[in-house]
């Protein structure tokens, strides 16, 4: 009888080390998602029928989430995770710099999701919702207007659909690459992503609007292709 009580007694102090991620485990799998985001941006950007270039050019930030899965939002309410990046400067006219993790959120993303992986990416078209995202949860449609964006590169983006839109969404499955409306989701700095990444002072307003952490080897690519398609804001 006292055996077994002390067995239970170990089993319970086990039982945080057994179920809790090691933090090495879970940096790897944030910086991951950084490279994948680096390898789609570059494979969007490199086929024909893609995003308009004045739309790039105007764009303040680039937010990009690889490989979203349907069932990470049918079971539990997960969400999809990836990073936004933005041109440096308090006005976001700068060189893009260092990404923040983000996470997507909502049942809209999980309905417009079919059965195999899905690539999604958001253009910030203006400062005031680069600004509000580097703060808070934001309601894609409530706190900030979105729109599934054009494509094609002479596609007209100056609509006024897409003049009055904060945000632009596109997915991509299958090798099908369309405009997408995200309306109804949320997204939000990745706080736990953030703190894997840079370090536990870390914060999405830290990363991007104060420029406080260099950007670590990962993400190069991502912000190298993004500077060769558009290295200056083009209002």
């Amino acid at each position: 009888m006292q055996l077994s009580k002390y067995l239970a007694a170990g089993l319970l102090l086990m039982a945080p080390a057994t179920f809790a991620a090691p933090p090495a485990a879970d940096k790897t799998k944030d910086v991951d998602r950084i490279e994948n985001a680096g390898t789609v941006i570059d494979e969007i950007l490199n086929i024909p029928d893609d995003i308009p270039q004045d739309l790039i050019n105007k764009a303040r930030c680039v937010v990009v989430l690889p490989s979203v899965l349907k069932a990470a939002f049918v079971v539990g309410g997960s969400y999809g995770r990836g990073v936004m990046v933005c041109r440096t400067g308090s006005d976001f006219k700068g060189p893009w710099g260092a990404p923040a993790m983000y996470a997507l959120e909502g049942g809209s993303v999980g309905l417009q999701i079919g059965g195999e992986a899905t690539d999604f990416v958001i253009l910030v078209m203006n400062n005031r919702g680069a600004s509000s995202l580097l703060k808070s949860k934001v309601k894609l449609g409530a706190d900030a207007s979105v729109a599934a964006g054009p494509k094609g590169r002479d596609a007209s983006a100056d609509t006024d659909a897409y003049l009055r839109s904060e945000m632009l969404s596109y997915s991509r499955s299958r090798g099908v690459f369309a405009g997408i409306s995200l309306q109804g989701s949320t997204l939000r700095p990745d706080s736990d992503g953030n703190r894997n990444v840079y370090g536990k002072e870390a914060t999405a307003d830290a990363i991007i609007a104060e420029s406080k952490y260099q950007a670590p080897p990962e993400p190069q690519k991502l912000i190298a292709r993004l500077q060769k398609a558009s290295p200056t804001l083009k209002p």
